[in-house]
C-alpha cells in the first residue's frame, strides 16, 4: 500500500479537521500525518487494544483501526478524546479504507492472476498490467487445479498456501469452495514427472489434514502471463476427463490424457453414430460383466492370450472361447490389432456418454 495515498488524504483533511491527525502502521510507526515532521515517529500505543475496530483513546489521541478483517494493518489517530475526535477518526478511517480497497484491487498481484485465469481481463490489458505489477513475462509457469471432492472442516486454501511461501513467484488462488488453483513458477528443466511429484506432495499434505479426497489436474507449462488461462483450462479438462476415464487417479496431467482428451472433445451425436457403426451386429449392452472384465484384462496385457489367461486363472482355451464369443456378438476379433483399437475406443466412447461430463 502506498503511504503517499494516505498522506494525500490526510493533507486534504487537515483544514477540515483542524486537529493533528495521521496514520500509523501495525508497528505504531507514523506513516502519514498532518504535521509532516511527525512522519517516521513511533507512537507508544497498545496495538492489541485497537484490534476491536472501536475508537480507542490512548495517551492524548483517539485511534480507529482499519485494514483486513483478520488483521489491524493501520490505525487513524486524531488529537483529543472527545466525541468530535471519535467522529473525525471514524470518517478518516472509512475514507482511507475505501482507498486501500481500491488500491489493493488495482495492484494486488494475486487478484490480477485470478482475473487472468478466469478470463476476466481483456488480452490487450494483460501485458500492460503485468508490466505495471512487475511480472517476468519470460518465466515458465504451470497451473495446478486442486479439487476437494468432499467437504472438510479445515481450509484447503490455507494448507496449500503454507506449502508455497514464495508469494513473489508462486500464487495460490481460491476459485471456489472446492477448487484452488496454484500458479507455479518452474524452470525449463522441469518435466511432467517432476510436476506430478509436486502434485503428489500436495495430495499427501492435504491427506493428513483433510477428511475429503483431493484430486489435482495439471495444465501444460506456458510462457508469459497471457497463456495462464490456457493452462488453467487444461487443468480443468484434465480433472473432468480423469473423472470419466481414470476414476482411480488423484493426479491427472493434461499432457498424458491421450485419446481420452480427443473423445472428450467430440460431440455426443458423433459418438452415438460411432457406437452404432461399431456394434452393428449387437449392442455393447449385450456383453455381461464377466466378458467386459475379460476384455479389460486382455487390453492390460497387450493382447497376449497366454499372459491374460494366467492373470485370470483360466485355461488358455477358455479365454480363446470368450474372445470368439465376443467376435460373434460384435464382429470384432480382439486378437487383431485394428479390431482391438476400435473396440477400445468404443468402450471409452460409451463410458464418456454414460458420464455426461461438463465441458469447458
Amino acid at each position: 500500500m502506498s503511504n503517499r495515498l494516505f498522506q494525500s488524504v490526510i493533507h486534504q483533511m487537515k483544514d477540515v479537521v483542524e486537529r493533528l491527525c495521521g496514520v500509523i502502521d501495525e508497528k505504531g510507526m507514523v506513516i502519514a500525518c498532518s504535521d509532516n515532521a511527525r512522519i517516521g515517529e513511533g507512537l507508544s500505543v497498545n496495538m492489541a487494544a485497537l484490534s476491536s475496530g472501536e475508537p480507542v483513546f490512548y495517551n492524548g489521541y483517539t485511534y480507529k483501526s482499519f485494514g483486513s478483517p483478520m488483521q489491524t494493518e493501520y490505525s487513524v489517530f486524531v488529537d483529543g478524546g472527545d466525541e468530535q475526535a471519535k467522529k473525525y477518526a471514524g470518517l478518516i478511517a472509512v475514507s482511507l479504507m475505501s482507498i486501500k480497497q481500491y488500491y489493493d484491487e488495482k495492484y494486488d498481484r494475486g487478484n490480477f492472476i485470478k482475473n487472468v485465469l478466469l478470463d476476466n481481463i481483456l488480452p490487450g490489458d494483460i501485458y500492460l498490467k503485468s508490466r505495471e505489477l512487475h511480472f517476468n513475462n519470460d518465466s515458465l509457469r504451470v497451473v495446478f487445479l486442486v479439487r476437494l471432492q468432499n467437504a472438510a472442516e479445515i481450509s484447503m486454501f490455507d494448507i496449500i498456501q503454507s506449502l508455497f511461501p514464495d508469494k513473489s513467484k508462486d500464487f495460490v488462488i481460491s476459485i471456489s469452495e472446492s477448487d484452488v488453483a496454484i500458479v507455479k513458477d518452474i524452470s525449463a528443466a522441469v518435466d511432467s514427472k517432476d510436476l506430478e511429484k509436486l502434485a503428489r506432495s500436495i495430495v499427501d499434505a492435504l491427506g493428513t489434514d483433510l477428511s475429503g479426497r483431493a484430486v489435482i489436474g495439471i495444465g501444460t507449462a506456458v510462457k508469459g502471463i497471457k497463456d495462464l488461462a490456457k493452462s488453467f483450462k487444461e487443468a480443468q479438462i484434465a480433472l473432468e476427463v480423469g473423472k470419466v476415464f481414470d476414476t482411480e487417479k488423484v493426479i491427472v496431467s493434461y499432457e498424458n490424457l491421450g485419446i481420452a482428451r480427443l473423445i472428450y472433445q467430440l460431440p455426443s451425436t458423433l459418438c452415438d453414430m460411432f457406437l452404432k457403426e461399431v456394434f452393428k451386429r449387437g449392442s455393447i449392452e449385450s456383453l455381461d460383466s464377466e466378458t467386459l472384465f475379460t476384455i479389460q484384462k486382455f487390453f492390460e496385457n497387450n493382447l497376449n492370450v497366454s499372459e491374460t489367461s494366467r492373470k485370470l486363472f483360466v485355461h488358455r482355451n477358455t479365454l480363446v472361447y470368450r474372445l470368439e464369443k465376443i467376435r460373434k456378438l460384435t464382429g470384432l476379433d480382439l486378437r487383431e490389432f485394428d479390431d482391438a483399437i476400435v473396440f477400445k475406443v468404443a468402450l471409452m466412447v460409451k463410458k464418456y456418454l454414460d458420464s455426461s461430463p461438463i465441458k469447458y
